[in-house]
């Protein structure tokens, strides 16, 4: 009887360490750390741990390295600019990359996306470099630069 209880103690931890959401999955990824601060600065992070689902065009640290930093510090302090630069980057639903359609795709923001599929998957002219990382409430689609609404 203990051993089934060690048992199904550790396939919950097992459960509950794939169950992350959006935010605790990017953080885990370790190459998200402007993006989680942004989100922190925006007041997102509850959004995005919420339920969902969301599909999130997340840029890297490197993608962020691309904003000159003057530029990148100034939108980190402005939160009205800060949280519609966020959630431009994300979709409501759990797009897949498979079901990735060429087109205009409405966002968070309310501004709409760009997305073309030829020759790779872009939005708004940044590269999709890596699809479908699962979280709960939706998935993410990594990004190699920031896309900024019009």
């Amino acid at each position: 009887m203990k051993k089934l209880m060690i048992a199904a103690a550790l396939v919950a931890g097992t459960m509950a360490a794939q169950a992350k959401d959006i935010v605790d999955t990017a953080v885990a990824a370790g190459q998200f750390k402007t993006l989680a601060t942004a989100l922190q600065a925006a007041g997102l992070i509850d959004t995005l741990k919420g339920k969902g689902p969301f599909t999130v065009f997340a840029p890297t640290d490197d993608a962020f390295a691309k904003v000159p930093k003057d530029q990148l510090d100034a939108l980190l302090k402005d939160k009205a600019k800060l949280t519609a630069v966020l959630t431009y980057h994300v979709v409501p639903g759990k797009v897949m990359a498979a079901d990735v359609k060429a087109g205009q795709v409405k966002t968070v923001q309310g501004s709409a996306l760009t997305v073309a599929t030829a020759g790779g998957v872009t939005v708004d002219n940044a590269k999709v470099v890596k699809t479908d990382i699962v979280a709960n409430n939706g998935v993410i689609h990594v990004i190699d630069s920031v896309v900024m609404p019009k």
